[in-house]
């Protein structure tokens, strides 16, 4: 008999062990505490810009992406299921944009909804004007982002000049100083806030009048140019350089 109770105290203990290694696991997952090495092959394959950095750099992108993974909740919309490596791709959209600046951090978000497939702007999947692939969260949605799971995933695995991820979470970083102007004050020195605006309405008049290759969505407003025109820099560099010195210049000073 009591070999029996030490048996059965012994095989629950091992269940209650397991469970709570399981539990830890999951809770490690969630919090971004994911294995360095795991990140490391993901973004080396999928993420062209963290591919170019050194060794350190890499090591260092990792770190600020597991502490953003840390921070911001990312929460899948209508049963979605999502992987390790769309959190990876959530987390390297922010990255990019404040890498050479490594005391920036998103004060102004809290959580990142990734929705089953595009929406309207008042965040629908279903009725008409369902067009929307991702947006900055405004009013009871302040503090939030929403990305649709086929434009976070294409902006990293097909070769253009798109990436919604990167485009949005450059609106958050336009938004930081309060107006989401398409002057992103933090970046911005003040003696270029003058010299950005001509080239972004230069820019723009060229989109216009179909004399330009940036993404036409780029002339809605210096807000959306300033999004389309970072996705470019980011996502295909030495074209814009070649094609847009002076915009090239101005981004690089400000990135």
């Amino acid at each position: 008999m009591l070999l029996n109770l030490i048996v059965f105290a012994l095989s629950l203990a091992l269940v209650l062990f397991i469970l709570y290694q399981n539990f830890k696991k999951k809770k490690r997952i969630i919090a971004g505490d994911i294995p360095p090495r795991a990140v490391h092959r993901l973004l080396l394959k999928y993420v062209r810009f963290y591919a170019k950095l050194s060794p350190a750099e890499q090591e260092e992108f990792i770190l600020r992406a597991k502490d953003f993974l840390s921070k911001v909740n990312i929460t899948p919309v209508e049963n979605l299921k999502i992987t390790m490596l769309d959190r990876i791709y959530v987390a390297a959209s922010a990255i990019i944009p404040i890498f050479g600046h490594k005391g920036w951090s998103y004060n102004n978000l809290d959580q990142v909804l990734i929705y089953p497939g595009n929406f309207s702007k008042d965040f629908e999947l279903k009725g008409p004007e369902t067009d929307v692939m991702g947006m900055v969260g405004t009013g009871t949605m302040n503090r939030s982002m929403i990305i649709s799971i086929g434009a976070l995933r294409s902006g990293f695995e097909q070769a253009g000049r798109g990436n919604t991820g990167i485009h949005e979470f450059v609106h958050l970083l336009d938004k930081a100083d309060g107006a989401t102007d398409g002057v992103p004050e933090y970046l911005l020195p003040k003696e270029l806030t003058q010299p950005w605006l001509e080239y972004v309405h230069r820019a723009i008049a060229n989109i216009r009048k179909g004399q330009s290759d940036i993404n036409p969505y780029g002339a809605t407003n210096e807000a959306e140019f300033l999004a389309v025109i970072s996705e470019y820099f980011f996502q295909k560099p030495d074209k814009l350089k070649a094609e847009h010195p002076d915009l090239w210049k101005m981004l690089e000073q400000m990135y």
